[in-house]
Order: structure tokens, then C-alpha cells, then sequence
């Protein structure tokens, strides 16, 4: 089982550095995406907390 997913964590890393490789204002414009979202979770939950203090 530990071989399996060192296996799949090994093909994982060549796919993303393939990607970024091939296409790097691509892979550019979703790390963006990405920190978006976790950027717009975090205000989330500070909006909640705040609501949660009044």
C-alpha cells in the first residue's frame, strides 16, 4: 500500500511539472485561482467569526 502511494505522489509531481513546464502562464493564472479561493475562504470565516462576536 506505502508503495502505491508513493507511486501515484511520484506521477502527480511529474504531471505538474510537466504542466508547468509546458503551459507556464497557464499553471500561473490557476495558482492565482487557487490563492483566490483560499484568500476568499479565509474572509469567509472571518466574516463568520465576526458575525459570531456581535
Amino acid at each position: 500500500m506505502v508503495q502505491a502511494k508513493k507511486i501515484a505522489l511520484y506521477i502527480v509531481v511529474v504531471f505538474v511539472l510537466y504542466t508547468i513546464i509546458t503551459s507556464p502562464q497557464r499553471s500561473a493564472e490557476l495558482v492565482g485561482v487557487g490563492f483566490e479561493g483560499v484568500s476568499s475562504a479565509a474572509q469567509s470565516v472571518g466574516d463568520f467569526m465576526t458575525e459570531l462576536v456581535k
